[in-house]
């Protein structure tokens, strides 16, 4: 009998920003570090969390993560978060300054694609460097998935 493989149970997805692969075309992605208060940690650990209308941006060297939704906790009552500040994310400085180079480029964006906590258990974010995508593309993007799912019936059905 086959091993099952271990899953870490620290390994947990808060929110993901499906749009973000409809709306924009993903290029590269990269994994950083977001600074929290004790009741975001929280909130999060209760898997509330919302990043599909926030963006990331390069402010004064530093990258920091705009709109994000993160509920208050109801056991902090006394010492509340603001639930849509400025969180500042932790990257390396080769990596800021490569996001800067690619998002000084004409069109590109960095799009939050996912909160998690990794296996430490720490809080993460992964953004991806993305270009905004035409309604034609979109449009190509829908056929091909159509077509997708109209394989697998087919295959199903008669496999």
């Amino acid at each position: 009998m086959a091993k099952k493989p271990k899953t870490n149970p620290n390994f947990k997805v808060v929110a993901e920003n499906r749009r973000a692969r409809y709306n924009f075309a993903i290029e590269d992605d990269i994994e950083c570090g977001i600074m929290l208060e004790g009741s975001e940690v929280k909130s999060l650990r209760e898997g509330h969390a919302n990043i599909a209308e926030s963006y990331a941006t390069v402010e004064d060297g530093e990258l920091w993560l705009v709109n994000a939704y993160f509920p208050a906790y109801q056991q902090a009552k006394s010492f509340p978060h603001e639930e849509r500040r400025r969180r500042k994310l932790l990257v390396s400085k080769r990596e800021l300054a490569k996001l800067w180079s690619s998002i000084g480029r004409e069109g590109m964006t960095l799009v939050p694609l996912r909160l998690y906590f990794n296996e430490k258990g720490r809080a993460k974010l992964k953004i991806g460097i993305a270009k905004g995508k035409k309604v034609s593309d979109k449009r190509e993007t829908e056929k091909k998935r159509d077509w997708q799912r109209q394989k697998s019936r087919l295959l199903r059905d008669r496999g």
